[in-house]
């Protein structure tokens, strides 16, 4: 007993001496709350996927519509539509003749005058008498439209009924390309826009009154990701009320308690977050050579001879098995580069990167990987 309390009674006088060091009270206490906050890092890290179901599907029959119109633009400082454009002149003798203006076709050939497309977007829910912005883009042969003015213009929807009316003073923007003053060209000439520049007059018909069920549909349909979200939905609810009805669409039952609040269960519903599952894809851009991948792309065993690159994807040797080529990671000077089986394609492009592959090269090689079935991603190019 003896032998055991001494060290038990210094190792107490041990523990209690820091107590008193306020030195290690600070120490403790900061190693306490960077304990903390790594905890919190990791406890985030493992939420950090989560996603609402705002950011990954829309609810049926919420959409844009858009609209689209011919105008004219006038005001223009000599920078309009010549004589080649024989339509500009016919639409603006048609236009001063509605107005009570009797003038012939040959009189209306001007050099202020443009002929334009108007299209605008019209979101959804938006009501008589709202705003929206317009944009203008010629049509005719006009050098600028920079200080027209868009004559009322009528803007129509694939049904051809005139949803909104345009008309204002047009803005091309501003900016400078950074050529000398005397060849530089601010911006894109014969394009413009109007801020707010269109007024609605007809109301796209959409209603959630009374609706027994509201159908939810992904962006990207994906199979994992919707039994995911029926889940998610049918736990939120308490209850069995969401059918997938196939990869991309759900229907929601509307709960008796949501009955007449229809608008409130759509804005329960989507704040609700998952975990999306993603498919493994690589998008190639040939044009500029950019390459993106997602993180769950993978590489199977092959070898790969590009130029004066060899690249190969094997086991290491097993031990005691003599090698005299190295494993993992890269022989600068030969452009070797050996990397093991399940590596992911992140870890295969940094390898590469590491001995000066250029982003062409590795579009190149990428197809070539695909071909050859060890790319376990699709491939799309773009």
């Amino acid at each position: 007993m003896q032998a055991t309390t001494g060290p038990i009674n210094d190792s107490i006088n041990t523990a209690a001496a820091p107590m008193n060091n306020p030195a290690q009270t600070i120490r403790r206490a900061t190693l306490f709350f960077v304990g903390t906050l790594l905890l919190g890092l990791f406890w985030n890290a493992g939420l950090a996927h989560a996603v609402r179901l705002k950011d990954l599907a829309t609810v049926k029959g919420v959409r844009n519509n858009q609209l689209v119109g011919y105008g004219i633009v006038v005001g223009l400082n000599g920078t309009g539509d010549t004589n080649n454009a024989g339509f500009t002149g016919q639409e603006l003798t048609n236009m001063l003749n509605n107005l009570g203006v009797k003038v012939s076709p040959a009189n209306a050939k001007v050099k202020n005058v443009a002929s334009v497309m108007v299209t605008a977007t019209l979101p959804p829910f938006f009501k008589v008498g709202q705003n929206i912005d317009v944009t203008i883009s010629s049509i005719g042969d006009t050098t600028s439209l920079s200080g027209g003015t868009l004559l009322a213009t009528q803007l129509k929807g694939l049904d051809n009924n005139v949803y909104a009316m345009a008309q204002g003073p047009i803005s091309i923007g501003g900016g400078s390309d950074g050529r000398p003053a005397a060849n530089r060209q601010a911006n894109y000439p014969t394009v413009a826009r109007i801020s707010n520049g269109a007024t609605v007059e007809r109301e796209v018909p959409m209603n959630f009154a009374d609706k027994k069920s509201v159908t939810i549909s992904l962006s990207s349909p994906d199979f994992t990701t919707i039994s995911l979200m029926k889940t998610a939905i049918d736990t939120y609810l308490g209850g069995h009320y969401a059918n997938a009805r196939d990869g991309a669409s759900v229907d929601v039952a509307v709960p008796a308690k949501y009955r007449n609040q229809e608008i409130a269960l759509l804005a329960a519903l989507e704040n609700i977050e998952i975990n999306p599952e993603h498919r493994a894809k690589v998008i190639l851009n040939e044009r500029t050579g950019t390459v993106v991948m997602g993180d769950n792309v993978t590489i199977s065993q092959f070898a790969l001879s590009h130029g004066n690159l060899s690249l190969q994807v094997a086991p290491p040797p097993l031990p005691g098995t003599p090698s005299n080529a190295p494993v993992n990671p890269i022989v600068v000077g030969q452009k070797v580069v050996t990397l093991q089986p399940g590596v992911t394609l992140g870890e295969m492009v940094k390898a590469l990167n590491s001995v000066g592959v250029a982003p062409r090269d590795l579009i190149a090689i990428f197809q070539a990987i695909k071909a050859a079935g060890a790319l376990q991603a699709d491939l799309e190019i773009i």
